[in-house]
């Protein structure tokens, strides 16, 4: 029982920590108020709705605004998860190493049973006490 709440444990902690330094992107193309196209790699595809610049007048473009949008949706996972034993002081590196030690010989158990009466044999049975007194446990 004790393997195998250890080995989910581990797991667990494991995908805990794979989705906590995981980041990913989505990039949407909206034309108005309805999502057309989105991408989780990669550039979203557009409509072909975009207004073409022209070349008349860049003053007249700015004044026109186009009906499609861009948004991209970054989720960003941790980068400091390294931990620098050299930061510690001497005291809590001493504290850190005495206790993985201490916690691991804890669970370490042993390899045979161990049976501190092997070497005596039981004592003779001259008589039975209890028939002879006759008492019994009901």
């Amino acid at each position: 029982m004790k393997k195998s709440f250890f080995k989910i444990s581990s797991f667990v902690m494991a995908i805990v920590v794979l989705l906590s330094t995981f980041s990913f992107a989505v990039d949407q193309h909206y034309c108005g108020d309805v999502l057309v196209d989105f991408s989780f790699f990669g550039k979203a595809e557009s409509c072909g709705m975009e207004m073409q610049q022209s070349s008349e007048s860049y003053d007249d473009s700015l004044d026109k605004k186009g009906c499609c949008e861009d948004q991209t949706l970054a989720i960003a996972g941790q980068d400091d998860l390294k931990i620098s034993f050299e930061k510690l002081s001497s005291e809590q590196q001493l504290f850190v190493v005495s206790f993985i030690y201490s916690y691991i010989n804890f669970y370490e158990g042993f390899d045979t049973k161990i049976v501190p009466f092997r070497d005596y044999s039981p004592p003779p049975l001259i008589r039975d006490v209890q028939v002879l007194n006759q008492t019994f446990l009901i």
